[in-house]
């Protein structure tokens, strides 16, 4: 093939470029060496240098660049180098080869200033990228459209604003790049109604005609703004336009709807393509999963693997979170599996999901294999495990993993690692960390720290002085405050002090029938059956309706859902069969009901009757008729579990010789051998 020209061999050379493929590449680079020997001209070498550098093969390029004569290097040889470079992220090495051409006295073009603001942007050093903003002035090319849009896209990212506005007002020509990097900027940096703005400018000025990713970029500016009507002004505008079956667009309104909480509206669209891609089914998915939909969630990700849909990474996470969310573990290790399957386990946003989604399942010992199988550990990984163990209790390995970090930690850590603390007992320790958040680690503690310290000393029977924390906070109490120290007083019978905390939060949340719960049910269980009965009388004068207490469980790929007294279930007679069992073995064991837990003014045969018929009880007892034995029975519940259903499972874990997980509204309860994780101290 001595035949082949030049040009044809720089083709070769090409074609491996675009089909990313450094085999071929190789290949063609052995053509080349056949073909003309290792003498080449600076055309061939320059394609070589371009064709390693993009395919991220530093090391060939580096010495093909040490192989090439000085006299045949390049602006077009050195950009190569640099855009490649750029492009792989290897930034440093980009701006050290910059730093070597000007050695060589070879002068930039307007190819080589848009790698040079990228790579200035990516390293964080807006010193580098002014002097690249002198010298592209100087050598008179930052009237250049792609100069000028690079410069001010590292100003933005670099946060000189003030510096990328200049720029942007001094263009002297702006193409529709310059307009989306603005836009796109402006709510990168947290000022959606300034990205508005520069949209209804665009649209304004007519400089350049806005494509679909001006469009999406709007479309997020007004879902961080929460932007509704100015949203839906821009449907009805592509609608108009003749851009309603535009795949990203619809994906885009699909995104913007679900984070401005309209889910019909984002089904409506989704439902309404005529093509899906990919990134459509993930958009809905993040859409339910965002919303709490859980189970709309993960029944979307099934039906898209029935539609034939690859699952990426970011479906996986999503669809992990909503399992999470569920305490869905079943559904988590069946997608844990396709994520094996498809070979992202070991990827680092889907890793670190799985590792969330064992940890709020309740399955520790998935939850440490997870992480400890990753090849590369992020932050999130961390505080997910941590978390984890925050969940179960166990605040002494909480405590170990926090010293053992190898991230800095941030604010999501602080909120684990004082939880741990709260559900542990370590009032101490949390307090010192809570203290050395701003002191030691540079973070503000935010309404969920403070939160967790009320509901530590609050655990801990330090209720007062829990209350005079909250009065000396720097910050106004929020609901999740006031509402640790009301849980507080209802563990401790601090019946005055409650009704200050929920005094605050009526004001806070009129609405939320879970507080007035509260406080009627801390009356009714230390006998202030008046003020108890007061509080629910209130509660149907203006309205507001208790949410029911429900418990589930999964057998056989089905939930079942119980509420109180529940005797709905096809195989009732059975479950009351089991309950009677139950009752008698245990009575027979010196087991002693806590009727304090019957919220009504009746007899003590009728106390006993109610508090058998909680809904985590009689999910127990399907649970146990319907699981075979060896099976963990795992019970959830949307409140949080009562103390004698607490000591009741604990004693029931002895005589059925079974391990029964509950995760209610607040953690989990691992009962084995008349004993639970939590140690009683919940």
């Amino acid at each position: 093939m001595s035949f082949l020209s030049p040009k044809s061999l720089a083709s070769f050379v090409e074609a491996a470029v675009s089909s990313q493929s450094p085999r071929q590449g190789g290949a063609a680079h052995a053509q080349v060496i056949k073909t003309l020997g290792l003498s080449l001209n600076s055309f061939l070498s320059n394609h070589l240098i371009n064709m390693y550098s993009k395919l991220d093969r530093p090391e060939p390029a580096r010495i093909l660049l040490s192989l090439t004569p000085p006299h045949f290097r390049s602006v077009v040889t050195w950009t190569s180098l640099i855009s490649g470079n750029v492009q792989n992220g290897h930034f440093s090495s980009a701006l050290s080869y910059f730093a070597t051409m000007r050695r060589e006295c070879i002068q930039p073009n307007d190819f080589t200033f848009p790698c040079l603001f990228k790579a200035s942007a990516s390293v964080r050093s807006p010193f580098l990228g002014r002097q690249f903003h002198g010298l592209a002035t100087k050598l008179l090319l930052i009237d250049d459209v792609f100069v000028a849009c690079s410069a001010f896209d590292m100003y933005s990212k670099t946060g000189f604003l003030s510096d990328a506005d200049k720029l942007f007002d001094e263009m002297p020509y702006r193409n529709v790049a310059t307009w989306n990097a603005c836009i796109s900027n402006a709510v990168l940096n947290g000022k959606p109604h300034e990205g508005v703005r520069k949209f209804v400018q665009l649209l304004r000025y007519e400089e350049a005609a806005p494509n679909s990713i001006s469009f999406c970029a709007f479309l997020n500016a007004c879902s961080d703004g929460n932007f509704l009507t100015q949203g839906q002004q821009l449907h009805g505008y592509l609608i108009k336009q003749g851009h309603e079956s535009e795949v990203s667009i619809l994906n885009g309104l699909i995104d913007f709807y679900g984070k401005c909480h309209k889910i019909q509206f984002s089904k409506k669209v989704f439902d309404g393509m005529g093509e899906r891609n990919s990134v459509s089914w993930c958009s809905m998915l993040a859409v339910y999963e965002q919303n709490d939909m859980g189970e709309m969630a993960c029944g979307l990700f099934f039906k898209a693997r029935r539609a034939g849909v690859e699952p990426t990474d970011f479906m996986v996470s999503s669809v992990l979170s909503a399992c999470a969310g569920l305490a869905a573990l079943e559904s988590g290790r069946v997608v844990h599996g396709l994520a094996v399957k498809a070979c992202i386990e070991e990827n680092i946003f889907v890793g670190s999901a799985l590792v969330d989604m064992y940890g709020k399942c309740g399955s520790i010992e998935d939850c440490e294999r997870a992480f400890f199988m990753l090849p590369n550990r992020n932050l999130i990984c961390w505080n997910a495990l941590i978390g984890g163990y925050a969940h179960q209790g166990r605040a002494d390995v909480a405590l170990e993993l926090f010293r053992e970090m190898t991230y800095p930690p941030n604010y999501v850590t602080f909120v684990c690692v004082l939880t741990a603390c709260s559900r542990g007992g370590l009032v101490n320790e949390g307090l010192d960390i809570f203290d050395s958040m701003k002191s030691k680690y540079g973070v503000n503690p935010g309404a969920e720290h403070y939160a967790c310290v009320v509901d530590m000393l609050g655990r801990a029977g330090q209720v007062e002085r829990a209350h005079s924390f909250i009065q000396q906070m720097r910050i106004r109490p929020t609901i999740s405050i006031w509402g640790a120290l009301l849980g507080a007083c209802k563990m401790h019978g601090k019946s005055e002090l409650g009704k200050i905390a929920a005094e605050n939060l009526f004001e806070l949340d009129p609405q939320d029938s879970g507080n007035h719960v509260l406080l009627s049910n801390m009356f009714a269980a230390s006998g202030q059956w008046e003020e108890a009965n007061l509080v629910r009388k209130e509660m149907k004068e203006v309205g507001i309706k208790k949410g029911a207490g429900c418990s589930w469980i999964s057998v056989k790929n089905s939930v079942h859902v119980f509420q109180a007294k529940d005797v709905s279930h096809s195989r009732n007679v059975e479950i009351q069969a089991m309950l009677v069992k139950l009752r008698k073995d245990m009575k027979a064991a010196g087991y002693t009901p806590d009727t304090k837990l019957a919220l009504y003014d009746i007899e003590d045969e009728e106390k006993e009757n109610e508090v058998w018929a909680h809904s985590e009880k009689i999910a127990l007892a399907f649970g146990l008729i319907a699981l075979p034995r060896g099976v963990p029975i795992r019970i959830t519940k949307n409140l949080r579990v009562c103390v004698d259903c607490h000591s009741a499972i604990k004693f029931i874990s002895g005589i059925v010789g079974r391990e029964i997980i509950v995760r209610d509204n607040n953690r989990f309860h691992r009962f084995v051998d008349n004993k639970c994780s939590c140690g009683d101290y919940w």
